[in-house]
């Protein structure tokens, strides 16, 4: 009975919902709305300036029409692999930065880490053009920096070949944002307790046998965060590509993601007509792809990596 009266006078906590109430508002208007939007826009379609509900046409279209279809693979494939130089590339290398400037007797730590984070807060329109003039091959230092070392032979128009240009381009991209996965993984080995590293070290475990085998399995949940973050932000990529490329993502399409893709058909670029409802169509593929890669991490993977929690 005492227990019943104490649960009926325990005070509702309006505080939780006020505190609360700005960010979801603002969250609300500026995503959840305009996903629904933006959704309910590629049922629609324009036909002789009437709009029409078309149902799922505009996805036929997308995936029927070889010209739309075309187009559509080849940015996804273009995607796919600017995912995949960050995976093998970018996290790998900040890893390996983390574990390098977390060992307690390295001088200068705080210097290396603001200088290798610096790139991250630097606009894309900054950095694209930068790296274009320095691979340009007129007047770029790239070709005079590779002769230095007698590499001078190797320097070729990187950005300006089909086979090439998108590699660089990840390139570039891992250059500007290694320091994300590096301070995060940086953050989780400081989070690891000293008695763990103290009970390896009188086991006789040190040095990168100590990283291999006791830091990088508790770190494991951290780089599975990384690699899902890497998806979501890479699936959305655009700036880069755009400052540096153009919206036709040259030469020859050879750069163009989804991102780049969706640009030129919801807008429209010189001699093509915008449609928004195309457009659309290609913005709900994008989120269903970064859904399906967020659902496959959440279900297949965080589940196995929460052994590894403290």
């Amino acid at each position: 009975m005492v227990t019943e009266t104490a649960q009926s006078k325990r005070p509702i906590r309006w505080h939780i919902a006020v505190f609360l109430a700005p960010a979801v508002l603002i969250y609300t208007a500026v995503m959840i709305l305009p996903l629904f939007g933006t959704l309910q826009l590629s049922l629609y379609k324009t036909i002789d300036g009437v709009r029409q509900f078309v149902g799922l046409d505009n996805f036929r279209t997308l995936f029927g029409d070889p010209r739309w279809s075309a187009s559509f693979w080849n940015a996804l494939g273009n995607n796919l692999w600017f995912f995949v130089i960050h995976m093998l590339v970018q996290n790998p290398i900040g890893i390996a930065l983390a574990a390098i400037l977390s060992h307690p007797r390295l001088r200068f730590a705080a210097f290396y880490r603001t200088a290798i984070f610096v790139p991250t807060v630097l606009s894309f329109v900054v950095v694209g053009f930068i790296w274009k003039l320095i691979l340009s091959p007129l007047w770029g230092v790239a070709p005079w920096m590779m002769g230095l070392v007698g590499l001078k032979s190797w320097f070729t128009p990187w950005l300006g070949k089909e086979e090439y240009a998108l590699t660089a381009l990840g390139l570039i991209s891992v250059w500007q944002f290694v320091g994300i996965p590096m301070m995060l993984i940086y953050a989780a080995l400081l989070s690891i307790p000293d008695e763990v590293i103290e009970a390896a070290e009188i086991d006789g475990i040190t040095g990168a046998s100590q990283f291999w085998k006791i830091k990088l399995p508790l770190i494991l949940p951290s780089i599975g965060i990384i690699s899902i973050l890497t998806f979501v932000g890479n699936f959305n990529a655009f700036d880069l590509i755009y400052s540096a490329q153009g919206a036709m993502a040259g030469p020859n399409y050879s750069t163009d993601i989804l991102g780049t893709f969706l640009y030129r058909t919801f807008f429209g670029f010189q001699l093509q007509l915008g449609d928004p409802n195309m457009g659309a169509t290609i913005a709900s593929m994008m989120f269903f792809i970064i859904l399906a890669g967020v659902c496959v991490y959440l279900f297949a993977i965080q589940t196995r990596l929460r052994r590894y929690q403290f």
